[in-house]
């Protein structure tokens, strides 16, 4: 009987499917155009262009306050009332705190603290006590961040708390109000605009030391978590281009690899294409001894029934960083399941977890949110979409919204009778089902030119204008970001100034966590020498105390592997594709096959210099 009903039952959702998306898209146009001739006529289009020209995020401040004052937004700013959050709870708590501190009262404070410092507390992290206004939100909760800082500012300044009490309170803090991570999505070269998404939250030092990228995202997430933010600032500009290689291939080249191995691009080539941006053969733990930034990058095992797994420098620290790159990219037909591989202690190179395949993370996990909260306490995920099935779907009014849950209804219809035919031997409908976005998502806008060139390299103009275009999406979404870190900031250095020794630590400290939030705060700490000569000299402590830790644990850091090793583990690449063929590709050209096995890979073992 299923068998029978199951292709009648496939046509008609699929009909279905094709009937709202078809309405989305007509609803999107006409909302489009009358978004054209009413919302932006006259001088609401003038102040409109001001914001889309902006070059910095002052010019777009002013342009946006401009706005609000023009649009009486302010007046919903003085106005405390609001159904999006508990403004009276609020008011209790900006009022107890300036007694508390006018008072100089460091253990009322204490308690009103440990109340407020909390993940959503209040519902103060909606975000549309946000979307209400151009730039900024109530006064009421910028009052109260205002004071929630001063008081931990004073809290810290204290002498009337004993140290092991602070440290108590701050390690509680953390735990309770979370971290921050950026989380990069897929989406080939779409991922490119995730380059103007970082460059601006770096320009604006909001840029978070936990770092999640999937697929080409995985690609970028590499890109940042190897380098410095001084570097970054050197390399995220349009000539980084340049560096961009992966889709170089003519035609008629890949059209006959594809013939050969079912994939379009070659394992060994992008494995030696993907050296600048993974700093050569650099392993998880190494990048984060060298720049106290977590990268995670999501990996799918070949087997359907084993689970996503989220690589790290606690979950996989010897794996090179670049095989993890490739794995995250295996999406079938553009490129086949490869091994991860791992740097052993004397320099050599084996495959890691006993030879398994991997591929694209984002076939089932796109966004980890489950995984990074579990593991590291992330909390405020800010994701960067670029997905271009999702960038579809990112509009937001009630027939849109209802045409989109339509949408999900008859995808997950296909997933749960198993209706779905497996395309290249994988499940697809997980690819729509996933959770997409986090407390802060950004959605860079496409063009639909970027639909045909979505397998090729930018050049620097069009990498410029990506990169503007993820600018452009970001600065509206870093007051709220601001809001949220310096909060989390003022904990982790009062955690750091007051951290104990191994021995006295909690139990409920992990070390991982402790190794986060010291290096974290060295971070802090080492971005502020130029300003604080206390702080300099808190700095030099660290960097002391952190030696001596090293060499408590005999710990080194693994030179980077030569190239005669690098060459056999890019032969393991070939032959895993080469079992992978089908019989008739036994008999493949010799000449061919001599020119793949002549190839030899070039590692970096530091950074080219852009030009």
């Amino acid at each position: 009987m299923y068998s029978l009903l199951r292709w009648p039952i496939l046509w008609l959702v699929f009909t279905l499917i094709l009937i709202d998306f078809s309405l989305y898209v007509l609803v999107r146009q006409i909302v489009n155009l009358m978004e054209t001739i009413v919302a932006w006529r006259g001088y609401s289009g003038v102040l409109r262009n001001k914001l889309r020209s902006a070059q910095t995020y002052p010019d777009w401040k002013r342009a946006a306050l401009q706005f609000d004052e023009y649009r009486h937004y302010d007046d919903w700013k003085n106005n405390d009332a609001s159904p999006f959050y508990d403004w009276r709870l609020v008011q209790r708590i900006v009022y107890a705190i300036r007694g508390f501190r006018k008072n100089k009262d460091c253990h009322g404070l204490m308690g009103v603290l440990n109340l407020c410092l909390k993940h959503g507390f209040a519902g103060m992290e909606n975000r549309s006590l946000y979307s209400q206004s151009f730039y900024g939100t109530k006064r009421l909760i910028e009052e109260f961040y205002e004071e929630v800082d001063g008081a931990l500012s004073d809290f810290e300044a204290s002498s009337d708390i004993p140290p092991d009490v602070k440290h108590a309170f701050y390690g509680t803090a953390s735990k309770n109000l979370g971290r921050i991570a950026l989380c990069l999505s897929g989406g080939a070269s779409f991922a490119y605009y995730h380059f103007g998404v970082v460059r601006t939250l770096l320009d604006a030092n909001l840029l978070p030391n936990i770092i999640s990228g999937t697929s080409a995202g995985g690609l970028v997430g590499a890109l940042i978590c190897t380098r410095t933010n001084d570097e970054l600032k050197e390399i995220l500009v349009p000539e980084l281009a340049r560096h961009i290689t992966g889709c170089d291939d003519p035609m008629h080249v890949w059209m006959y690899r594809m013939f050969l191995t079912g994939a379009r691009f070659d394992a060994i080539k992008w494995a030696r294409q993907v050296q600048f941006f993974t700093r050569g053969s650099m392993t998880f733990r190494e990048a984060f001894e060298r720049t106290g930034k977590i990268l995670n990058i999501s990996v799918v095992p070949f087997d359907q029934h084993s689970p996503a797994q989220l690589l790290n420098y606690v979950t996989a620290p010897d794996c090179l960083i670049w095989s993890a790159v490739l794995a995250s990219a295996a999406v079938p037909g553009i490129l086949n399941p490869v091994f991860l591989m791992q740097k052993m202690p004397d320099n050599s190179v084996q495959p890691w977890s006993w030879g398994n395949k991997f591929r694209d993370g984002s076939l089932r996990v796109d966004i980890p949110l489950e995984t990074l909260h579990s593991m590291f306490n992330v909390t405020y995920p800010i994701v960067s979409q670029v997905n271009p099935h999702v960038h579809l779907f990112h509009f937001g009014n009630r027939a849109e919204h209802v045409l989109k849950l339509n949408l999900l209804t008859n995808f997950r219809i296909l997933k749960d009778l198993d209706l779905m035919p497996k395309m290249l031997g994988q499940d697809w409908s997980n690819v729509f089902l996933q959770s997409f976005e986090g407390s802060v998502t950004i959605y860079p806008k496409s063009r639909f030119l970027d639909w045909p060139r979505i397998l090729t390299d930018p050049n620097p103009d069009e990498l410029a204008r990506m990169m503007r275009a993820g600018q452009y999406v970001t600065f509206p979404k870093l007051h709220m970001l601001s809001n949220r870190t310096r909060i989390e900031r003022a904990i982790l250095r009062g955690r750091f100034k007051y951290r104990l020794d191994a021995s006295e630590t909690e139990e409920d400290d992990s070390d991982s966590e402790l190794n986060i939030a010291a290096t974290q705060a060295k971070n802090l700490l080492l971005g502020e020498c130029n300003k604080t000569p206390s702080k300099r000299s808190m700095a030099s402590n660290f960097q002391r105390e952190a030696q001596e830790e090293l060499e408590r644990r005999d710990m080194t850091v693994v030179s980077d592997l030569d190239q005669e090793d690098l060459y056999q583990l890019l032969e393991e690449f070939e032959a895993s594709q080469d079992v992978s063929m089908d019989d008739g590709d036994e008999n493949e050209d010799e000449d061919e096959a001599a020119k793949l096995h002549a190839r030899r890979p070039v590692v970096h073992d530091s950074d080219e210099e852009i030009p």
